[in-house]
């Protein structure tokens, strides 16, 4: 071009950019069916036929696929109701399935094979043949409802299979039974996600274009004689249906789900699908998905591109889905019925809010701020009849899965992107209640597990574990803060000024676990010491990320603050060294939550290929995004670096094909990196759109050279509030090299948000435990790092106990400095914490830290224990209450205790009292009620492998408090167990302990006597 310029010879016109004008052509259900690789495995996707939000996910499931359909199969167990792309065994809700012959003396376990060539999945329809039977089939749905047709053999022995009992994570409870000789009416009741305790039950209604000949039913051992009906009942119960296709081949079902009982369905399906012909029901189904897929044109890009962003952008809008009836019916989380009412239309259930709070939910709102409206009315009002907001609600029940508070940043993103007909009130309520208020004893969800600690704290100590809170003290800080700086944010925009200052001031709580010392986010402890040793701390093998982060590592969770980036930028040392850490962090980008590198794969990770736009280096985000899509996305089974818990990891594709990305929940903030496609028009709500033009955008041209905003050159890395309301053109100049000096100033970083942040941050180096024997002493780095670029004086004070001396015990302070001591041990065998207090010149306390001196005792033992109760006292030992290992508190025989549900206990050692990997002989002394003839025992993690059995032990009847001690001459403390865990006691359910003590000795164990004598 520069050439042509130079010689006179005039540049050859702009080729005109056509814009897609079917995408839903372009959608391919099958990407995402397949694995995701080898840390996060399935990716969950359904290829089934679905409606935008729909009640009903009709697909097909295969064995041994814990969330339905795994395209490496080559058998179908049968069309369920239900699916989710979700991380945990759920859905999957009476199965169907057409065979033809004989049903085989076990049909609930009947499977047919089937070949990808004969599949088709479409948007809004699927068929495939079943190669067993030679039976077609072919599917499409409404909402609530959908229609099939089943083409068998010419055969007096068609049948179709109703697998009531057989939803994925299983049945507590299932019915089937025939209304006369064309119907089946049923019903289901499961839960339990990810191993919480929960359910929901389904209704359903199976109807049939003409009678069935003759029945029968199973309870899932035997099958019962063939007759004119069955009334069955159990959880692995079932009904076959036979009929005669010698004349007609094709035989036609419609089926339709509610949550309020089966006269629900069957009215959805009167009203959503009157006939039976499966042509207008696709032909609707298309209709819908044009009208929401085409809010985003595009234009340029490879045909992969183009199917891999539709698809996204479908798989973006499946959820959450329907769950009121036509009627506009629903059951609450009470159990009682209700209807929608004022602006809400439609309630919705089964939000993965851990997930999709980070940029599902602000492109729902941008697409969709009327669905949006009524997804955000239907969290208030969970909220209002269950008295919190929920975390992972499944149906109209809550699972707790997952840490943080997630649906507050998700209800205020959803507001801040453009859905305001809701509640708003009624959240801010639920909100602030969540953030300050406990649930009260033995309720089973805590909306916040430790808010009464955070709240003390400023932070959620790693060493004060709650129901279904294990060691997650730094990602829940994190979350918490994040989720606080959502209410202030929230707050502020319903014209609460002082309430959004008092949670502006709690978002900043992510300084209260920022250790200067290493420079990275950690978890500290209940006295204000972090752990000892560097920030990243590789898992021991089997463990799902570092101690204290909810799937993830410190280096994973380092950059998660994404309110006040600017902040923690300054506090790590500035944007140079932020930008040394950030190059070798993304060298690989989808490693699992072990390894100190990107891990593309799951949420956490999300915002952080956006670091650059903070650290004056915009074009490596823009080339650190482009290598996300290009190597871990593609229009295959296998196209997706991770699950896609319910649409999250799709619409992060969506974003990042536009060049834009949403990093700050709870704000409209968009931050750049570049264009895909040569042409995208983003349709906003109220006519107008934001126009993406980017003539040069090649896979290859990642690099922004310049940007124009509205015509004006635009120097930013981020764009401002007013695009979302007004629209704007962007104009992007790409290219295959960087331009490294757009946009790379401090003032063209994307916002940050540094209300009540502290100006400055102590820290110890060493940090945490410092073991030191009696009569000895250690150099100690007493120092500070600046936060907000004043470098302002900081007076230090350390406060040691008797027996501590530290010299000197003040200092002052200022910029990033540090001062070094002494430290002189002369106490007794034990943890003596020592604080550092820090304050600026107005006397206001920051962050600080704290050391715990260690002084070993001389007999080389340790010994930890735990007594149990509502509120357990916990002396190194923890017990654990998650998966199989639930417990309620009881008080027996004049003492508090716990009653196993599951049959087992779980229980770690803290860990730096007995680390992992070798040998340890070790006595467990357990408390328990003598209660029947039984046998019991440990299960414990042995240096060769875990759940390694004890010697049992008999209980004798006496009804009296007993204690049994096993010895183990090989527990390895791996933390390999459920949940983390070292060992656990396999008692069956009903049994009752109420103390729980291990002495350790061998191997590297840190002598200490931790329980009261």
């Amino acid at each position: 071009m520069a050439v042509l310029l130079v010689l006179g010879v005039p540049a050859p016109p702009a080729q005109a950019i056509s814009l897609v004008t079917d995408p839903v052509s372009l959608v391919d259900p099958m990407i995402g069916t397949g694995n995701g690789g080898e840390t996060v495995g399935q990716i969950n996707n359904f290829p089934g036929p679905a409606v935008p939000f729909g009640m009903l996910q009709w697909s097909p499931d295969t064995p041994g696929a814990y969330a339905g359909y795994s395209y490496d199969s080559t058998k179908i167990r049968g069309f369920s109701l239900t699916h989710a792309s979700v991380g945990c065994t759920q859905y999957g809700d009476v199965p169907i399935l057409p065979v033809a012959g004989e049903i085989g003396p076990a049909p609930w376990n009947r499977t047919e094979s089937f070949s990808h060539s004969t599949e088709i999945a479409k948007a809004g329809e699927y068929a495939v043949t079943l190669a067993d039977s030679n039976v077609r089939v072919d599917m499409a749905s409404a909402t609530r409802t959908g229609l099939s047709a089943y083409t068998f053999p010419a055969t007096d022995q068609a049948r179709v299979l109703i697998k009531a009992g057989a939803s994925l994570n299983g049945d507590k409870a299932a019915s089937v039974r025939t209304v006369g000789d064309r119907e089946v009416v049923g019903s289901a009741v499961t839960g339990d996600f990810c191993g919480k305790k929960h359910s929901y039950t389904i209704y359903y209604s199976l109807m049939f274009d003409r009678p069935f000949t003759t029945v029968g039913s199973w309870d899932g051992t035997a099958v019962s004689p063939p007759g004119s009906s069955f009334d069955v009942s159990g959880p692995r119960s079932g009904g076959y249906l036979t009929f005669d296709t010698r004349a007609d081949q094709t035989v036609r079902a419609k089926v339709a789900i509610s949550y309020v009982g089966i006269e629900g369905a069957q009215r959805n399906m009167r009203e959503e699908i009157p006939g039976w012909d499966l042509a207008p029901i696709k032909a609707d189904a298309r209709e819908q998905w044009h009208d929401d897929l085409s809010r985003i044109e595009i234009g340029g890009g490879t045909a992969e591109q183009q199917r891999t962003f539709y698809t996204a952008l479908y798989h973006s809008l499946l959820y959450p889905t329907t769950f009121s009836d036509v009627d506009g019916r629903y059951v609450g989380f009470d159990s009682k019925i209700y209807s929608v009412s004022g602006r809400q239309r439609v309630q919705y259930a089964n939000y993965s809010l851990w997930d999709t709070y980070r940029c599902l939910a602000a492109l729902q709102a941008l697409l969709r701020p009327d669905i949006a409206s009524d997804l955000a009315q239907s969290l208030v009002n969970d909220a209002v009849h269950f008295g919190w907001l929920p975390k992972w609600p499944v149906m109209n029940s809550e699972s707790g899965v997952m840490s943080g508070d997630n649906a507050t940043p998700f209800l205020a993103s959803l507001h801040a992107f453009g859905a305001r007909n809701f509640d708003t009130a009624t959240a801010l309520q639920y909100m602030v209640k969540g953030a300050t208020t406990p649930a009260p004893p033995g309720f089973p969800y805590q909306q916040r597990q430790g808010v009464v600690d955070y709240q003390k704290f400023g932070y959620v100590p790693n060493d004060r574990a709650e129901q279904g809170h294990v060691r997650l003290g730094g990602s829940q800080t994190l979350e918490y803060a994040l989720d606080d700086f959502s209410i202030s944010q929230f707050a502020a925009a319903l014209g609460k000024p002082d309430m959004a200052r008092t949670y502006a001031v709690r978002g900043q709580n992510w300084q209260n676990v920022f250790d200067g010392g290493t420079g990275y986010l950690r978890p500290k402890d209940s006295v204000g010491a972090f752990p000892s040793g560097p920030g990243f701390v590789a898992p021991q093998p089997g463990r799902f990320g570092q101690d204290g982060f909810d799937e993830g590592n410190a280096a994973q969770y380092n950059y998660f603050v994404q309110q006040n980036m600017a902040g923690l930028i300054r506090a790590m040392g500035g944007r140079d060294a932020v930008n040394k850490r950030a190059d070798t962090f993304f060298q690989q980008l989808n490693v699992g939550p072990n390894a100190p590198y990107q891990w593309s794969g799951n949420e956490v990770d999300f915002a952080t290929p956006w670091l650059y736009d903070y650290t004056g280096q915009p074009w490596k985000t823009q080339e650190v995004v482009r290598r996300i899509e290009k190597q871990l996305f593609s229009a295959t089974p296998n196209g997706e670096p991770g699950n896609d818990d319910l649409g999250a990891q799709s619409s992060w594709y969506v974003w990042a094909a536009l060049g834009l990305y949403p990093v700050t929940p709870g704000t409209s903030d968009l931050a750049l990196a570049s264009p895909l496609f040569s042409k995208a028009v983003v349709h906003l709500a109220n006519g107008r759109s934001i126009t993406i033009n980017a003539p040069d955008a090649a896979t290859d041209r990642p690099y922004v050279r310049r940007l124009t905003l509205n015509g004006r050159s635009w120097d930013r890395t981020y764009l401002p509030p007013s695009v979302l309301r007004d629209g704007a053109t962007l104009g992007f100049d790409l290219s295959a090299t960087p331009n490294t000096s757009w946009a790379t100033s401090p003032n063209a970083a994307p916002p940050s948000y540094s209300e009540g942040q502290a100006g400055a941050i102590g820290y110890t180096s060493p940090t945490g435990q410092v073991v030191a024997g009696a009569g000895t002493t250690f150099p100690l780095t007493v120092g500070v790092v600046d936060a907000d670029g004043r470098s302002d004086v900081v007076r230090w004070t350390a406060e040691p106990p008797a027996g501590i001396t530290v010299t000197p015990s003040s200092g002052v302070l200022s910029g990033r400095a540090s001062q070094q001591v002494t430290v002189a041990v002369n106490a007794p065998s034990g943890y003596h914490s020592v604080p550092v207090h820090f304050t600026d010149e107005t006397g206001r306390a920051l962050p600080g830290g704290t050391i715990k001196v260690t002084v070993p005792a001389a007999d080389g033992r340790a010994t930890v224990c735990a007594d149990l109760a509502a509120t357990d006292t916990e002396c190194g030992l923890q017990r654990l209450d998650n998966g199989d290992g639930h417990s309620e508190p009881v008080s027996v025989a004049g003492r508090s205790a716990r009653r196993t549900l599951d049959g087992y206990l779980y229980f770690a050692v803290t860990d730096d009292l007995v680390p992992a990997g070798s040998a340890h002989a070790a006595a467990i002394t357990v408390d328990y009620l003598d209660q029947g003839t039984g046998q019991w025992n440990v299960q414990y993690d042995s240096t060769g492998q875990p759940y390694q059995g004890s010697a049992s032990w008999t209980n004798t009847g006496t009804g009296t408090w007993q204690t049994a001690t096993f010895t183990l001459p090989d527990a390895g403390f791996s933390n390999r167990q459920n949940a983390g865990a070292d060992f656990r006691l396999s008692t069956g359910p009903g049994f009752v302990i109420s103390r729980v003590h291990v002495g350790v000795s061998g191997g590297s164990v840190l002598p200490l006597h931790l329980c009261p004598s």
